[in-house]
C-alpha cells in the first residue's frame, strides 16, 4: 500500500463506474434509466450517466447513502459498424494472435521467452503466406493457368474470352495471363495492408493520458524493487511501434508470394530448350525473391514488444522501404513473365504448387518446436492450474493453422468445383481441368475422419454431465430445505450447474482436437507427397471397401470443407445487415481481440488498447479532481478490463479505488489460459495493490468464476457461489417463477447491494490505524524478460 501521506482526508463523494461484459449492452440498460448523457468520450466508446447525476459532485447530500453511478460502453470496439462483420475471414489470424499470450509463466528465462514469441510469430507469417497462396491459387493457376488454357472450359466462361488460349488474343500467352490475374492477390494482400495501418492509427496509435501512467517503483526514495507485472507497464497498452514493423514484413511477404507464383512459371520455362528469353533474367528474380523472404524473416524475427515505457519510435526505413522494394520486385516478375514467348502453353497445374507442402510442414515443424520451448517455460515454473500443462499456446496455434488450411482450401475446392462444371477436378473422370493442389483434397479428406475421432469424446462427455447433473439434485433439494420438491425444478437447476461446469472440459477438447489434427495434418501431407494423386485415386487397387471409404472421405470433406467457409461468409453478410447478428459475432470478438496484435498485424484490433487507457484515464482524473472514492464494478470481460485498468494506476490513485467483479473469468479462463499475465503470482500481486478487492460468482454461471486467492492473500476475495434461482418456487413475496439467471444480472441478487455497499465503506480512510504500517508497493511479479514480451 502506499503511505498514509498519500491518502485522501477526506471521504469525499463516491462513483460506481460499470462496465458491461461481452456482448455489449446499452447505458439504458446499465443505469436502469432511459435517460441518459454521455459525460465523455465519443460513438465508439464513452462514459454516461443519467441526466439527474451530471452535476452529482456539486450536491453531496444527494448521495449519502449510495455512489453516483457512471456506465462505461465499449460495445462499439468490436462490433459497432457493419463492415466490421468482415473480420469474420481474419479469423485464423485472432487464433494464433491468441497463441502469443498463452506462454506458460517462467521467471529467469529471458532467451526462452523470446524464442517463444519468435515462433509463434514464424506461425502467424506462414498463415499470411498460405492466404496469399490460396488467393494465387484461385486467381492465377484455376482460372489465368488451368481454365484459360483450356477451350472446354474458357468457352463457359464468357468472361474469361479475352484470356483464352484458343482465341490466340495478345493476353493469350500464359505469362500475360498470369501477370493479369496477379493483380486479384496483390489486391488482397493491399486491402489488409489497408485494414491493419487503418486499425493500428485507431487503437494502437492512441496514447494512454499523461499522469495516468503507473509510477516507477524505483524512484524516490522506496527501495529498488522489482517491476511492477507485466499489464500494469506503461508500454503494455501501447503496441504502435512491432504493429507497424510486423504489418511491413507481412505485407512483403504477401507480395513476395505473389512474385513467386508469376515468376516460378516463367523461370522454368525460360531454363527449358528453345525459350526466346534469356534465363538469367529469371535466375536474377529468383535471387531477389529469396533475398526479399530472409529480410522478412529477420524482421519478424528481429524484434518483440517494449512495454516498459511508452514507445513511440518507428523503424520507419522498415516501414517504408520493405513493402514497396516486394511491390517493386512483384512489378519486374509481372513484365518479365508477360515477356512474348512464342509457342508456350499451360499445361495441368500451374508450376510451383510446392508451396502449399511447404507451407504445411513449416507450420506442423514451428508447432512442434513451439510446445517444445512452452513445455520447457512450465518446468520451470509448474503452475497446477495452467491448462495442458503449458501446452495451450501450441495447441491454439495448431488450431490456427487447421482454420487457415479449412478457409483457404474451401475456397480452391468450391472455386474449381464451378470452373469445371459437371466434372470432378483432379478425379479424371470428364474432368476439364485438374483442380487445386493434391494436398488440399488429403487434407479436405481428414476432416470426417477428424469428426468421427471426436465422436467417442463428445458422447462421454455428455454422459459425465448426465451423471454429474444426477449427483446434484439431492444437494439442491437439501440447500434449498424444499418440504415438497418439484422434480422438474430441480432438474433444470441441477441441468444448468452441471452444463456450466463443462467450460472447465474446454482445455481437454483443445488438446485432443489439435493433436489429432497435427497427426492427420502429417498423414495428409505424407499421402499427397508419395502419391501424387487425390485420395479417391491412390487408392485404386486397394480392396473396395477401402476405395469406397476414400473416395466417401474425400469427397463428404470436400463439401464439409466448402460448406463451412460458405457459412462464414453467410454470417459475415447476415452480420453486415442485421445489427442483432452483428452483436452475437461481436461476443466472439469481446473475448479474442482483448489481447494486442503481438504476433499478426492483419488480426482484428484490439479494443483493450483503447478501453484499459480509457478506464484508468476516467478513475485517475475523476478522483485526483473529487478526491472521492471509486468502485469500479466490472461483469464478465469488463472484470477483465476494469482489473487491467486498476493495474495501469497510479498508488495514489489505487489508494481509494475498490474493485466489484462479478461473473468474472479473471482465473476461470484467463488465469488458467494465459498465467504468464493473470496467474496466481499476478492476482496475489493485484490484491495487495488495490484497497480492496470482491468478486461474486455462481455455480450456475458457464464464464464466471472464484479468483482462488486464499487466505493468505489477506481479506478474502470470494463471494459465493450465489443462489441462483433466489428462490426455489412460488412463494407470497415472488408469485410467478424465478428464472435461472447464469450469467447474467448479478445486480438482481441483494448480495450485490450489500457488497458494494461493504466496499465503499472500507474505502473511508482510517489514517490513525494505519499511520505506522511500513509502505508496500506492488512488486514485478515474474513473466518474461524485462522490456519485452517474447
Amino acid at each position: 500500500m502506499p503511505p498514509p501521506t498519500q491518502a485522501t482526508q477526506s471521504t469525499g463523494p463516491a462513483l460506481e463506474l460499470l462496465v458491461h461484459g461481452v456482448g455489449g449492452t446499452t447505458p439504458q440498460e446499465m443505469l436502469v434509466d432511459p435517460r441518459t448523457v454521455r459525460v465523455t468520450g465519443d460513438a465508439t466508446a464513452a462514459i454516461y450517466r443519467r441526466s439527474g447525476d451530471i452535476d452529482a459532485e456539486q450536491h453531496p447530500e444527494r448521495y449519502r447513502d449510495r455512489p453516483i453511478p457512471e456506465a462505461y460502453c465499449w460495445s462499439n470496439l468490436t462490433s459497432g459498424n457493419g463492415s466490421r462483420a468482415l473480420w469474420l475471414l481474419l479469423l485464423p489470424f485472432m487464433v494464433i494472435n491468441l497463441a502469443h499470450w498463452m506462454r506458460p509463466a517462467s521467471t529467469g528465462r529471458p532467451r526462452t521467452v523470446r524464442l517463444y514469441g519468435a515462433l509463434v510469430r514464424l506461425v502467424a507469417l506462414s498463415l499470411t503466406v498460405l492466404l496469399t497462396a490460396a488467393a494465387c491459387e484461385v486467381a492465377l493457376d484455376l482460372t489465368a493457368w488451368q481454365c484459360a488454357g483450356v477451350a472446354a472450359c474458357s468457352d463457359q466462361r464468357s468472361w474469361l474470352g479475352f484470356l483464352s488460349a484458343a482465341q490466340g488474343g495478345w493476353w493469350s500467352q500464359p505469362g500475360r495471363r498470369l501477370a493479369l490475374a496477379a493483380l486479384v492477390p496483390t489486391a488482397l494482400v493491399g486491402l489488409l495492408w489497408y485494414l491493419s495501418n487503418r486499425t493500428w492509427s485507431a487503437y494502437e496509435s492512441q496514447r494512454p493520458l499523461t499522469g495516468t501512467v503507473p509510477d516507477d517503483d524505483s524512484a524516490g526514495t522506496a527501495p529498488a524493487e522489482p517491476l511492477r507485472p507485466a499489464l500494469g507497464r506503461p508500454g503494455f497498452w501501447f503496441g504502435r511501434r512491432l504493429v507497424a514493423r510486423l504489418r511491413a514484413a507481412h505485407t512483403a511477404a504477401g507480395f513476395l508470394t505473389v512474385t513467386a507464383s508469376v515468376a516460378g512459371a516463367a523461370a522454368r520455362h525460360d531454363r527449358a530448350a528453345g525459350s526466346s528469353v534469356p534465363a538469367v533474367y529469371g535466375r536474377v528474380i529468383e535471387a531477389l525473391l529469396v533475398l526479399g523472404m530472409l529480410v522478412v524473416l529477420w524482421v519478424v524475427c528481429r524484434r518483440g514488444r517494449s512495454e516498459r515505457r511508452l514507445d513511440n519510435r518507428l523503424d520507419r526505413a522498415v516501414i517504408t522501404y520493405l513493402p514497396g522494394a516486394a511491390l517493386t520486385l512483384l512489378v519486374l516478375a509481372s513484365v518479365h513473365a508477360a515477356w512474348s514467348r512464342p509457342g508456350w502453353a499451360s499445361a495441368g497445374t500451374l508450376p510451383g504448387d510446392i508451396t502449399f507442402r511447404v507451407v504445411t510442414l513449416a507450420q506442423g515443424a514451428f508447432v512442434v518446436a513451439l510446445a517444445a520451448v512452452a513445455w520447457r517455460l512450465y518446468r520451470r515454473s509448474p503452475e497446477p492450474r495452467t491448462v495442458m500443462r503449458g501446452l495451450g499456446g501450441p495447441s491454439v496455434a495448431m488450431l490456427a493453422c487447421a482454420l487457415g488450411g479449412v478457409m483457404t482450401g474451401g475456397v480452391a475446392q468450391r472455386v474449381a468445383d464451378w470452373l469445371d462444371g459437371p466434372g470432378s477436378p483432379g478425379m479424371g473422370r470428364s474432368a476439364v481441368i485438374e483442380g487445386p493442389p493434391v494436398l488440399l483434397s488429403w487434407q479436405a479428406s481428414v476432416i470426417p475422419v477428424l469428426l468421427v475421432l471426436l465422436l467417442l469424446p463428445g458422447i462421454a462427455l455428455g454422459v459425465r454431465t448426465y451423471l454429474a447433473a444426477r449427483r446434484l439434485e439431492p444437494l439442491i433439494d437439501a440447500e434449498y430445505e424444499e418440504r415438497r420438491p418439484d422434480p422438474a425444478r430441480t432438474k433444470q437447476i441441477a441441468r444448468t450447474r452441471a452444463t456450466a461446469a463443462l467450460t472447465d472440459s474446454a482445455p481437454g477438447i483443445v488438446g485432443l482436437v489439435s493433436g489429432a489434427t497435427l497427426l492427420l495434418g502429417a498423414g495428409a501431407v505424407g499421402g499427397a507427397w508419395a502419391s501424387g494423386q487425390v485420395p479417391g485415386l491412390a487408392m485404386d487397387g486397394s480392396s473396395p471397401f477401402v476405395e469406397s471409404v476414400a473416395e466417401a472421405a474425400q469427397s463428404t470433406g470436400s463439401w464439409m470443407i466448402g460448406f463451412g467457409f460458405l457459412v462464414f461468409v453467410a454470417c459475415g453478410r447476415r452480420a453486415y445487415r442485421d445489427p442483432s447478428a452483428r452483436r452475437t459475432i461481436g461476443i466472439l470478438w469481446d473475448v479474442g481481440t482483448f489481447w494486442p496484435r503481438a504476433a499478426h498485424p492483419f488480426a482484428p484490433p484490439c479494443y483493450a488498447e483503447r478501453a484499459v487507457p480509457d478506464l484508468a484515464s476516467r478513475m485517475s482524473g475523476w478522483t485526483a479532481r473529487t478526491r472521492g472514492r471509486l468502485v469500479i464494478s466490472g461483469h464478465s470481460q469488463g472484470s477483465v478490463l476494469a482489473a487491467s485498468a486498476v493495474w495501469q494506476l497510479p498508488a495514489g490513485t489505487r489508494r481509494r479505488v475498490a474493485l466489484l467483479t462479478y461473473g468474472s473469468p479473471i482465473e476461470r479462463l484467463y488465469g488458467r489460459w494465459f498465467p504468464a499475465y493473470f496467474g496466481p503470482v499476478q492476482l496475489h500481486g493485484l490484491h495487495r495493490s488495490v484497497h480492496c478487492w470482491r468478486n461474486l460468482w455462481r455455480a450456475t454461471d458457464p464464464i464466471g468464476g472464484e479468483i482462488r486467492l486464499g487466505e493468505e492473500s489477506g481479506p478474502e476475495v470470494d463471494r459465493g457461489p450465489l443462489k441462483d434461482p433466489l428462490v426455489y418456487g412460488r412463494t407470497p413475496e415472488h408469485p410467478l417463477p424465478e428464472p435461472v439467471l447464469g450469467h447474467s444480472d448479478y445486480q438482481a441478487d441483494p448480495v450485490f447491494a450489500q457488497e458494494r455497499a461493504a466496499l465503499l465503506e472500507r474505502l473511508t480512510p482510517l489514517l490513525p490505524q494505519q499511520a505506522d504500517e511500513p509502505r508496500q508497493e506492488l512488486r514485478e511479479v515474474p513473466g518474461g524478460p524485462p522490456g519485452t514480451a517474447g
